[in-house]
């Protein structure tokens, strides 16, 4: 059972478990040859979306932030956000408010571009990961537009490596910058480092270590 002290950890075997994180040769969309994929649609059952939503209400009550409801960007964060505000007020006994947005405003019945809670008080923002920052920024004027307060950012894996339009002189990823840009913290699951220390602590992964270790060299941030 994952417990609040091993979640990072339990986080990376259950990815792996589920074919969610995957080691070989991968292309990214930056053209970069990565050791390792990640793609959280892997979680694609009621079971493996209820025990990630398990380790995002654990990195929840761990950062220690506090906060009002949550936020999950269209499309991925969809059910990202509801499985995590049912997870949530079940293991706490507390009912979480959550709102997610359409990707275009809807003209016609309810209408909008909000489906959910109302934006209010302080919000935490769930997503797979951070790319470019686009969704980040999207959804923090969002919140900021409706009147509530963007607190924070929770998502699955911090991959710790410098952003492509940044450049290596830099060496600053794309949580980074939105830490520094929208001066809010980004909590993950997990990052690069956790993966790093399951395949040196894994002898069937063990394989992938000097992959993953020029990859850090190459790309990683400081």
């Amino acid at each position: 059972m994952t417990t609040l002290e091993n979640n990072s950890v339990d986080f990376v075997k259950f990815a792996l478990s589920c074919e969610a994180l995957c080691f070989g040769d991968f292309e990214t969309k930056s053209g970069r040859n990565s050791p390792y994929f990640f793609n959280i649609g892997r979680f694609d059952s009621g079971y493996k979306i209820n025990q990630l939503s398990k380790f995002y209400t654990n990195a929840l009550l761990n950062s220690g932030i506090a906060f009002d409801m949550i936020f999950g960007p269209a499309y991925k964060g969809i059910p990202l956000v509801i499985s995590t505000s049912i997870n949530y007020s079940l293991m706490l006994n507390k009912d979480l408010p959550f709102s997610f947005n359409r990707k275009e405003i809807k003209s016609h019945g309810e209408g909008g571009l909000l489906i959910g809670s109302p934006l209010k008080g302080k919000v935490v923002i769930i997503d797979d990961v951070i790319t470019s920052g686009i969704s980040a920024r999207e959804s923090i004027n969002i919140i900021k537009q409706s009147g509530a307060e963007p607190v924070a950012m929770l998502i699955a894996l911090d991959r710790m490596e410098y952003s492509v339009e940044r450049g290596i002189s830099l060496r600053k990823s794309a949580v980074q910058e939105v830490i520094e840009t929208y001066n809010i913290p980004v909590i993950s699951i997990a990052s690069l480092n956790d993966i790093f220390s399951n395949v040196i602590n894994d002898v069937n992964l063990f394989k992938y270590r000097k992959r993953i270790s020029q990859y850090r060299e190459a790309y990683g941030i400081l």
